[in-house]
């Protein structure tokens, strides 16, 4: 039975991982016109999972103060894009429906108050965007709104909600209360696309944001998952005691009044080489006879590649801009290195930034 790894077992996120071995380098830039694109990935906890409670008022304004100083004019998600869940509904003998609805936003009350389909939406999206005047009106921000929803894309359907004034935030123009309400629970989310994406695309002045998750690469055909499941684990229990000290230190900062030091701390070469010796080394020693761990790394890998490849997406037609990928901070070594091969692309050393 195909399960998409990451829904079904990985649900809170795994310690940081590096590559095990050392791997060719890859081809020496050549010389280009223009300003190279530059890609800043910031590495997040998962703001709204855990027992750490909300995000403290205010806590998060150090982040979105530094962030705003690299001026992004694009910001990528891990979440996944409605495109994508769009196609994975279409194969259900390949991705497996519980799965789906685990990781892809519902679209169904958007398709009935706009009546788009997904493929219909995206279409709208991009001609609402091609047509976007300077200063639109909220008229069309609500239209937007609910296009994106109808999109599978929340996140940017948020950033055209917190554009409008406070009393422009209603029903009409597509969006209905079922769709106000959404806005509003997703607005009160403490989920970093919400309090770091979707504030710092509103404060830049941005009409959207990128999702760029994918779980076609991880989408395993485990036929034994309590196998799977229980390898794993154990992969994971042998992992040495440092790696409880990395989580517990990551549970103190991510309570604290000011969230730029667990910023630091996530992003941090200490931090982003820790992943090995906690997680995907000792999954790919894993001994079972099916080799259950390799499968596991495999899956990230693939995932990694392919998230890669979608951010890449959203500025290949704009050489020389600057690209905020927030991400999940163990997938930050992988996007640093995969990203360092695209030619044109240099990969800002987030520590450092986040330092000065």
């Amino acid at each position: 039975m195909r399960r998409p790894l990451l829904s079904v077992l990985l649900l809170a996120a795994s310690p940081l991982c590096v590559p095990a071995t050392a791997v060719a380098a890859p081809p020496v830039q050549q010389a280009f016109e223009g300003p190279p694109t530059r890609v800043l990935v910031l590495g997040t906890v998962h703001l709204a999972q855990g027992d750490a409670g909300d995000v403290a008022p205010g806590a998060i304004e150090p982040v979105l103060q530094r962030l705003a100083a690299f001026a992004p004019d694009i910001i990528t998600i891990e979440a996944m894009p409605g495109e994508t869940c769009d196609l994975m509904a279409r194969h259900p003998t390949v991705y497996d429906p519980e799965g789906i609805a685990s990781y892809c936003p519902d679209t169904a009350a958007a398709r009935a108050a706009t009546g788009l389909d997904v493929p219909a939406a995206i279409a709208g999206v991009d001609a609402q965007l091609a047509a976007w005047p300077e200063a639109p009106t909220p008229q069309q921000r609500r239209r937007l709104a609910a296009t994106f929803f109808a999109a599978g894309d929340p996140s940017s359907a948020l950033v055209q909600w917190l554009h409008l004034g406070a009393g422009e935030r209603r029903a009409g123009d597509g969006l209905d209360e079922a769709l106000v309400q959404a806005l509003r629970k997703r607005a009160a989310s403490s989920n970093e696309n919400t309090v770091v994406a979707a504030a710092l695309a509103v404060r830049l002045g941005l009409e959207r944001v990128h999702p760029v998750d994918d779980h076609t690469g991880d989408n395993l055909r485990i036929d034994d998952m309590d196998g799977f499941a229980t390898a794993i684990r154990g992969a994971w229990d042998s992992a040495p005691p440092e790696c409880a000290a990395l989580r517990e230190r990551e549970r103190q900062l991510r309570q604290a009044t000011d969230l730029l030091p667990l910023y630091r701390h996530t992003n941090s070469a200490g931090y982003q080489h820790m992943p090995m010796r906690c997680d995907f080394s000792r999954a790919l020693a894993e001994d079972s006879p099916q080799r259950f761990g390799r499968q596991y790394v495999a899956g990230w890998d693939l995932r990694n590649l392919r998230m890669v490849a979608n951010i890449g997406s959203t500025f290949r037609e704009r050489p020389g801009v600057r690209v905020l990928s927030i991400v999940g901070a163990s997938h930050k070594a992988w996007f640093d290195r995969l990203l360092g091969q695209l030619q044109g692309v240099e990969v800002v050393d987030a520590e450092a930034f986040l330092a000065e």
